[in-house]
């Protein structure tokens, strides 16, 4: 009985994320569909069932925008949001948040079957959507920062032509990737719509929290100040970052043992408990049932975590 109760909890549980997931993130296309179908067909009356459906989400995601997201928070958010490049609102996030915190929580104690890992379940489902968005941060920012040297030297080919500097971010529009097009288009919106070429870069800073982003900037406010050949200074700056980037890989490299290293300590435990608990569980057992065994499991996972972040500030190299 149990299995055929954890089986409809997990169709269910699919099917539910797969209508959240085109809700929020297929809306705009559904939107667009809609309207194309109206326009066609404009003798044919909108479902009351879909408007409903629709019109509760937005007053749905209307409320956690009212009473849960302070302005602080909220701005918080979009900034988070913006770097990781998702297209989701946050009051969207929390909502996902929300939904991933109860489902995650369910079902640790149907798998379980004990109540007492369901704030262990709570936990995990309310911190995986924060992981995710770090991770996307992560990998946005590194492609951005792969692409920065690429960037600088357009604009520098672009400035010897004789263009000036706002037509050379237009033609890294035309020939950068994302998310380097994406930002520059957002710089020369900002500056369409009346923001200075100052305030325009600083909140390009603020998007995008790169220190080889900070240098070119801050090299450019000094130009514009104090005048002098912005090409060639940028062109000082692109072998730096390149020069940089190839010693940051180096290290790299040669820290890779020891951070496998890092990685070893922190599983290794965990993976031999696992093991040795599928070939004899009761053998196991007693860590966590004698007072000797539960003192000996917190010692080992405080020396372990210990030990983790210890090979990990060694092996962390700022250049």
């Amino acid at each position: 009985m149990i299995y055929l109760i954890l089986l409809f909890f997990l169709f269910t549980s699919f099917f539910f994320f797969i209508y959240l997931l085109r809700l929020l993130f297929f809306s705009d296309k559904r939107l667009e569909k809609r309207m194309k179908r109206y326009l066609a067909h404009s003798e044919q009356k909108l479902n009351p069932k879909h408007f409903n459906l629709f019109l509760q989400y937005q007053l749905a995601k209307q409320r956690i925008r009212k009473n849960v997201l302070s302005k602080e928070k909220n701005n918080k958010l979009e900034s988070m949001l913006s770097r990781s490049g998702l297209p989701i609102k946050p009051e969207e996030y929390v909502l996902f948040q929300w939904i991933s915190t109860a489902l995650l929580g369910g079902l640790m104690v149907l798998l379980t079957g004990n109540w007492l890992l369901l704030p262990i379940g709570l936990l995990m489902g309310f911190q995986i959507p924060r992981w995710y968005l770090k991770k996307k941060q992560k990998e946005r920012m590194a492609r951005f920062n792969d692409g920065l040297p690429d960037m600088i030297s357009t604009i520098v080919g672009s400035l010897r032509a004789g263009f000036s500097f706002p037509q050379a971010l237009k033609t890294v529009i035309e020939e950068a990737d994302s998310p380097i097009k994406e930002e520059m288009e957002t710089v020369i919106k900002e500056m369409q719509y009346g923001s200075s070429l100052e305030d325009s870069l600083n909140e390009l800073k603020e998007r995008m929290p790169s220190e080889d982003l900070d240098l070119m900037i801050q090299a450019i406010l000094i130009q514009r100040q104090v005048g002098g050949n912005l090409a060639t200074v940028l062109d000082k700056i692109v072998e730096t970052i390149r020069d940089r980037t190839k010693i940051q890989r180096q290290i790299k490299t040669l820290t890779a043992q020891g951070r496998l290293s890092g990685i070893v300590i922190g599983l290794l435990p965990i993976i031999l408990a696992f093991v040795i608990y599928l070939i004899e569980p009761q053998y196991i057992g007693t860590l966590f049932t004698h007072p000797i065994g539960i003192a000996l499991t917190i010692a080992g996972g405080i020396s372990g975590v210990i030990g983790f972040v210890l090979i990990k500030k060694i092996t962390t190299i700022e250049v």
